[in-house]
């Protein structure tokens, strides 16, 4: 029996359905719930009373949780010690909005926790770097997650969160204006299409404004900021490196309880998931993104 499944019981008990602990445990329900069933088959009795509408845990479930506890977090402590050696390179892709929010922060953690462990990053844009780690070429990316389609050899660690907002030129304050009216007012400057945030955005504007056409389309953020800044359009983006609005001033506006959010997240296959290189790397992520969320919008 994997331990894996123990740590999905007490997802189970702790959010109170198969559902809310699968979105915990990056898992789907059907995966959690054969989980379940296999653990159910492996101690011979019933973890869950399924008479009524929902699926409730069982004072046997609660016993194995319990009993479990104390030693999973032991073994986390014991797997995340420094004095354990880890060693060797992985090769991390990055895309390049990312790079100056996540990389000085993460290989100066690696560096003072894992001085052992080489990080190789690789620049790309999402789609292609999930594809490269799925092929092996990588050992891990920082994508954005896309909204549907994702592989299922793939485990997906949320990281990040940004919000998708409006960009002006910073003149543009002079009037009391609404994203719609702006994107009415000036060119709109689009993010490339073939990526996640660019899709998320046209969608976003083209809700707004249905016919609305982009005069300029590029791949670089800061490329846009540096139009919007010009005052040649507006644009829908997402600041991953909220510095470059130093750079380049623009008045920046939020797109409301709408608003596309794009999630940031490690990925890496499932077979290597228990690799203790990538799960010091996966620390070290984490821990440079540690960013309350209303820095992060």
């Amino acid at each position: 029996m994997k331990l894996e499944t123990f740590a999905t019981l007490a997802a189970v008990i702790e959010e109170g359905s198969f559902a809310a602990a699968a979105a915990t445990m990056h898992l789907t329900p059907s995966a959690v719930s054969m989980q379940m069933k296999q653990l159910e088959q492996y101690l011979g009795q019933p973890l869950f009373d399924r008479s009524g509408l929902q699926v409730r845990p069982n004072a046997l479930a609660r016993e194995v949780s319990a009993s479990m506890e104390g030693g999973l977090r032991h073994l986390n402590t014991l797997r995340r010690r420094a004095s354990v050696a880890v060693e060797g390179a992985v090769r991390l892709g990055v895309i390049e909005s990312m790079q100056p929010v996540l990389l000085p922060g993460t290989l100066r953690y690696v560096r003072e926790r894992y001085p052992r462990l080489t990080v190789k990053p690789l620049r790309g844009r999402s789609t292609g770097l999930m594809e490269m780690v799925k092929a092996g070429q990588l050992d891990a990316a920082v994508v954005a997650r896309p909204e549907s389609g994702r592989v299922a050899s793939l485990r997906w660690y949320p990281v990040a969160t940004r919000e998708l907002m409006l960009i002006a030129p910073p003149d543009a304050g002079s009037r009391n204006e609404s994203p719609a009216e702006l994107l009415a007012r000036y060119d709109w400057i689009r993010y490339d299409r073939a990526t996640v945030s660019g899709a998320m955005a046209a969608r976003h504007v083209h809700g707004l404004l249905p016919d609305k056409r982009s005069a300029m389309e590029f791949d670089s953020v800061t490329a846009i900021v540096a139009m919007v800044s010009a005052g040649l359009g507006v644009s829908v983006v997402q600041l991953m490196d909220p510095t470059v609005v130093d750079r380049y001033p623009v008045r920046r506006i939020r797109l409301g309880p709408d608003a596309p959010v794009l999630q940031m997240s490690l990925v890496l296959r499932k077979a290597d998931e228990d690799s203790r290189l990538l799960q010091a790397l996966r620390e070290a992520v984490e821990a440079t993104l540690k960013t309350p969320r209303d820095q992060m919008l």
